[in-house]
């Protein structure tokens, strides 16, 4: 049996589940560990996980920042959270939730989905617009995978990897980057058009580097062309798969790069907000997880000229992987987040 008092706490998996202050201070210790091997980084001082264990180690059914220290909330999918029209949705989100910020999208979420019926989106964004005061984006997930075969017109590089042919998928990549990128900046032009006032690549890099190079290309272009248009990019996990694994920017080898690098360069393309992911481990603690996750994070504030909005979500963030994550989990992410890295806004 341990000893000493139990605390309840979570898994990954959002499990409720005891364990003793002893317990929580080695899995914080030993998720900084795995992190810093991992990603190459500096472990968290012993201060920040003296603090991080002080969050953990509260039985509080909720933990919060003190007043003043609150940061922005960028709320993605705004658009389809509830069973009302996605206008109400976002008002909802706006006056209900206190969401500092909203976005259309729709339910697919998927790039070449929205191709389809842009004009359409346009003018919807264009109505919700009149109705909300919290500035509006457009989101989408650039999701690469669906301009292969066979839902797109590319060559399939998750079927020709396994076969051997590598030169077929890394042409089939850089095809479906290219139309891509097209399709990124023909909405980017559409929704400035409509009154947007910045656009969302969520979950960026889902379907490896070739997704990332098209989201930094397009966000390139589209910073030429309006300063003042918001880009946020938000990343699919902590370092990016190397599907094609020869892909670079800016002179940096995109495949096997972690959210430090990856914030490196959306600064170097124009993102104005940078979301970094930390995947979450469902059979560790959620003390643990937490503590990787500031570990592998820390290094992009020391660099960050833009905003710095991690993902605390569904499985990412020290969040659980849940689809409706339980708030005792949830607010403590924040709070570390907040309190530890000092975060500019989630």
């Amino acid at each position: 049996m341990p000893e000493g008092p139990t605390i309840p706490t979570r898994m990954g998996d959002g499990t409720l589940v005891r364990m003793t202050r002893s317990e929580l201070r080695a899995d914080i210790e030993a998720g900084c560990l795995a992190a810093a091997k991992r990603a190459h980084v500096e472990p968290l001082t012993a201060d920040e996980q003296a603090h991080l264990l002080e969050i953990y180690g509260s039985p509080a059914r909720f933990a919060s920042v003190d007043i003043g220290d609150e940061v922005v909330l960028s709320c993605d999918g705004t658009g389809m959270k509830t069973h009302a029209t996605r206008q109400q949705d976002m008002q909802s989100f706006e006056q209900w939730l206190g969401a500092d910020l909203v976005e259309l999208c729709v339910g697919d979420y998927s790039l070449k989905v929205v191709r389809t019926i842009l004009p359409y989106e346009a003018q919807y964004l264009h109505d919700a617009q009149l109705q909300m005061v919290a500035p509006m984006q457009y989101g989408v997930m650039p999701n690469l995978g669906l301009y292969a075969k066979p839902d797109g017109p590319c060559d399939n590089w998750s079927e020709l990897l396994p076969a051997g042919d590598i030169a077929g998928a890394r042409a089939a990549c850089e095809e479906a980057l290219e139309m891509a990128v097209e399709d990124m900046v023909k909405l980017g032009d559409a929704m400035y058009e409509a009154g947007a006032d910045g656009l969302d690549w969520d979950t960026t890099g889902a379907s490896g580097d070739a997704e990332v190079l098209a989201a930094l290309r397009a966000t390139e272009i589209l910073r030429d062309k309006y300063p003042d248009l918001g880009i946020e990019l938000g990343m699919a996990a902590e370092f990016v798969l190397g599907m094609h694994g020869e892909l670079v920017y800016d002179g940096v080898r995109l495949a096997g790069s972690w959210p430090h690098q990856q914030m490196l360069l959306a600064q170097k393309a124009g993102a104005t907000m940078f979301g970094p992911v930390v995947n979450i481990n469902t059979g560790k603690s959620c003390a643990w997880n937490m503590s990787r996750a500031l570990t592998i994070i820390k290094p992009c504030m020391a660099d960050a000229t833009i905003p710095i909005h991690p993902n605390v979500g569904m499985g990412v963030g020290g969040v659980p992987m849940f689809v409706y994550p339980v708030v005792d989990a949830v607010c403590r992410a924040s709070k570390a987040f907040v309190e530890i890295l000092r975060i500019d806004g989630l």
